[in-house]
């Protein structure tokens, strides 16, 4: 087996619109595509003997050990390393079912699918599953524990922590969208001007200055204090003199840690000599330079859990501990501690295994132990000096038995501290009572505390400390989400989505926009490129200051990574016509079509799908969706929309010279075309399918229609506003236009333009795609002999794995094809090409330029016609 190609979907795909983490593995069987499993001598025995947990895989026989009698009937190795994946990640302690296997059209390659909860792990589960099946073919050894192991190492690395990861699933399910900004914990809530962002549990609300304060516990403790709120008595120290001087000042048992520390590092409690208190020093000055030595104060330790200055969630924490049975020797119950299923690597689990370290030795020395020590029945030994999760400590909700005073005095911390999300840390007998009566103090006020004690602890109720987080950042009435409007097709999409984004625009919001030549806000181009993918969707939503975005959406990105946004409130499919087909086992207009329908599928329900009714492909889909249809046609007479309006429904026309909405029986006339700029005075019949579908978005989506009619009378195409898509140069005695047509279908729509358009003479300049089909290739060239009198054609770009000798001649079979005198000449270089044709334009000539490089071919045109005009003498550079 060969695996060529494994990629991460990362949102809606062409194998589910609401799985969106999927993994996508390209896969070759080679001589395994003749041998199924029932072929293969113990496979079945093999398999099930490393993986009886797989007896859960129902697979399509609907029932427990469907999968194991699947592969004892016989099944392809491909389907295998799917549950394979599958497994290794519940082993690992990720569980997610979502698997498909495919064949592709070529004979023993298939796509194998499933899903991941970490990217990288999925990644990994991949590249696994094949090396497992392999060995399990060839009946040899596999170390699947080491397998497992790394994944969960990997996972650790990657993943969310606990709290994070707490509050992100609170905001999922309540539906609003979130991105992770870098590898850390630095979470986007939201899309574009409605988004908040939190690390850990800080927001963008909490305030600098408060948590400064909670990190400076010398300050924290000071202003506590004269708060009248009752702390520890001590002092910093940072050398033996200052120890002590505060030693005799407070006297012993004393605690030491350093100022600057967190989760417990560098922390000595209890001790109770001059040569411990030294010791402790030296350790605590590991992680800071100054100590904080402090009365140690008897009691069990608390943390209080205050949002937005209200308590939330009250737990007492409890150091690692084993308890003896008077046989086992301390390192034994550890070991046995362990063992507990709620206990696992890092964060997986509720509680955390319990390492030994010198935390545990200096605790163990003390109480005259060793790891090899038998402790009595029932002592209780503990294993750290600090109650923290991370370190194995457990935890008991206790919120329902908080005094009311106890209530009012951690509110109060909060706001004399000024955080927003703040954790404190309190030693005492008990919280039932008042702090001032039973003794306790206050030890730290924490900024970013952790969530997992109240959310799993291990005994009492869990407590949802995310949600009143979420509450916070959005309180009632405040969307997270922006509109977005998703525009796709074979062509037309950039033409549409820039008419959209003007239209947006006019009516008052921040629009963000994607297209094939650049991402822009409010027209100013922040990245230039085809920035028409999941990335660049992402870069929009990212965007605080967009307020809507309109996202041209090709298929490419849907193919590699699905879509960049979870939903959409329109979704566009302005036609499907042969393009990139024999790519990426997109081979027919069938398979482009799923593609495409990924964007209108994810549609929310309650939005709409504009789709284009002279399209069979498109009208097909239409079937598929879940949410409001409309169409659009230049024909009002169309069937689709006949039918369609006489159930009620909405659509957009062209009729009588007018760009029409038509909902039911009634018509609504937005424009007369010829007073709209982009059908180049209505000659342009696909820029007239292309304002349809502009215009029927913006009325579905609530745009008044003299909103929009303004939009279509002042878009002016140009190649500024509209780079190659008809750009028009009007010298003195002949034109020049500039398009990226580049498919037989945008070649007919130039051709139908051209039809109406009178020249002496009308030149082409085109060139061919290296990555189309043989065929593709051809019509362009037949096309382009029907359309022109004269052609140039130049191959030196876009070859894409080609000789440019083959596509030349591919196009010239096509021009070969057509009956009809029609002269050629082939001129290598796009400059050349240009300057050549504009040297022979007669007067009256029409020059078309179908070029795939646009900004060169604009910039070429344009240096002539400034030249005409007297702007300056340059000539134009050469390559």
């Amino acid at each position: 087996m060969k695996i060529l190609k494994v990629q991460a979907l990362r949102g809606p795909n062409i194998w589910s619109i609401n799985r969106k983490k999927l993994i996508q593995m390209r896969l070759d069987l080679e001589d395994l595509e003749q041998r199924p499993t029932d072929k293969i001598p113990g496979f079945s025995e093999r398999l099930e003997a490393m993986f009886p947990s797989m007896y859960s895989h129902r697979c399509s026989e609907g029932a427990p050990g469907g999968f194991f009698s699947r592969v004892k009937r016989g099944t392809w190795m491909g389907h295998v390393i799917e549950h394979i994946a599958l497994e290794i990640q519940t082993l690992a302690g990720m569980d997610t079912g979502f698997g498909r296997t495919r064949e592709t059209r070529t004979p023993g390659v298939y796509n194998v699918v499933f899903s991941y909860l970490e990217e990288n792990v999925g990644m990994y589960a991949a590249e696994a599953s094949v090396r497992i099946a392999e060995a399990l073919i060839n009946g040899t050894e596999y170390d699947l524990a080491a397998d497992i192991q790394k994944m969960r190492e990997i996972r650790e690395d990657v993943r969310l922590g606990p709290s994070t990861g707490s509050l992100v699933e609170e905001a999922v399910s309540r539906d609003i969208p979130w991105i992770r900004l870098g590898t850390n914990s630095l979470i986007q809530l939201g899309y574009g001007k409605n988004q908040v962002r939190f690390q850990a549990t800080i927001t963008q609300f909490t305030s600098n200055i408060a948590v400064d304060i909670a990190c400076n516990k010398e300050q924290t403790k000071r202003m506590l204090e004269q708060a009248s709120i009752p702390v520890a008595s001590g002092s910093i120290c940072v050398d033996e003199e200052d120890l002590k001087a505060t030693i005799d000042k407070i006297g012993f048992p004393i605690v030491l840690k350093p100022l600057d520390g967190n989760h417990g590092k560098g922390a000595s409690i209890n001790v109770s000599s001059w040569e411990d208190a030294l010791a402790g020093l030296e350790y605590a000055k590991k992680y800071s330079r100054r100590v904080i030595v402090e009365k140690f104060i008897t009691g069990f330790d608390f943390r209080m859990l205050v949002i937005n200055n209200q308590l939330v969630a009250a737990a007492q924490r409890v150091p690692a501990h084993v308890k003896g049975d008077g046989t086992h020797s301390i390192q034994q119950l550890i070991d046995i501690e362990n063992q507990d299923p709620r206990r696992g690597y890092g964060h997986e689990n509720v509680l955390t295994e319990i390492l030994v370290d010198r935390d545990t030795l200096d605790l163990l020395t003390k109480m005259q132990y060793t790891l090899e020590s038998v402790p009595e029945a029932g002592e209780i030994i503990y294993l750290k000096s600090t109650a923290n999760l991370s370190t194995g400590g457990t935890s008991i909700d206790v919120t329902d038995m908080v005094h009311p005073e106890n209530i009012f005095l951690a509110e109060r911390i909060s706001r004399v501290i000024g955080l927003d999300v703040c954790g404190i840390d309190i030693m005492a007998q008990n919280l039932t009572q008042p702090l001032k009566e039973n003794g306790g103090v206050v030890l730290e006020v924490n900024a970013a505390p952790g969530f997992r004690m109240h959310l799993a602890p291990a005994e009492g109720l869990p407590r949802n400390v995310a949600a009143p987080v979420i509450d916070m950042l959005y309180p009632p009435g405040k969307p997270a989400r922006i509109p977005i409007i998703a525009v796709t097709g074979t062509n037309g999409k950039t033409t549409t989505t820039r008419l959209l984004a003007h239209m947006v625009k006019n009516v008052g919001y921040r629009v963000g926009f994607t297209t094939s030549d650049g991402i822009y806000v409010q027209n100013h181009m922040l990245e230039k490129g085809d920035t028409t993918g999941p990335l660049s969707a992402e870069f929009i939503l990212k965007d605080p200051t967009v307020e809507f975005a309109v996202l041209e959406t090709a298929r490419g990105g849907i193919l590699r990574a699905g879509l960049g946004f979870s939903r959409c409130d329109i979704g566009i499919v302005t036609n499907i016509r042969e393009d990139h087909l024999g790519m990426n086992d997109i081979d027919t207009l069938e398979d482009l079509a799923r593609v495409k329908a990924v964007v209108v599928q994810s549609v929310k329900k309650d939005g709409w799908a504009v789709l284009n009714a002279e399209d069979e492909y498109c009208v097909k889909i239409a079937g598929t969706l879940q949410c409001n249809i409309a169409y659009f046609s230049l024909d009002e007479n169309n069937p689709v929309i006949q039918s369609h309006c006489k159930k009620g429904g909405i659509a957009a026309i062209y009729e009588n010279g007018y760009v029409t909405i038509k909902k039911g029986d009634w018509k609504i006339r937005i424009e007369k075309v010829t007073t709209i700029p982009l059908t180049i005075g209505g000659k342009a019949r696909f820029m007239i399918a292309n304002v349809l579908a502009a215009t029927l978005a913006g009325y579905l989506y609530g745009f008044k229609t003299e909103g929009i009619r303004l939009s279509l009378e002042t878009f002016i195409p140009s190649a500024a506003l509209t780079p190659g898509r008809m750009n028009i140069f009007s010298f003195r005695d002949f034109k020049v236009m500039v398009d990226f047509a580049h498919n037989p279908a945008g070649y007919l729509a130039i051709e139908e333009y051209l039809s109406a358009v009178d020249a002496s003479k009308k030149i082409g300049i085109i060139a061919g795609v290296g990555d189309r089909r043989d065929k593709d290739i051809r019509e362009c060239g037949a096309i382009a002999a029907r359309m022109f009198d004269h052609i140039i054609i130049r191959q030196e770009k876009h070859l894409r794995g080609r000789e440019a000798d083959e596509i030349i001649n591919l196009i010239l079979e096509g021009v070969g094809s057509v009956n009809k005198e029609v002269t050629y000449e082939i001129i290598p270089k796009e400059i050349e090409a240009i300057k050549h044709a504009i040297s022979i334009a007669e007067p009256g000539a029409y020059i078309t330029a179908l070029s795939d490089v646009i900004t060169n071919a604009i910039e070429i045109v344009q240096s002539y016609l400034d030249k005409e005009a007297g702007l300056y003498e340059e000539t134009v550079a050469e390559n």
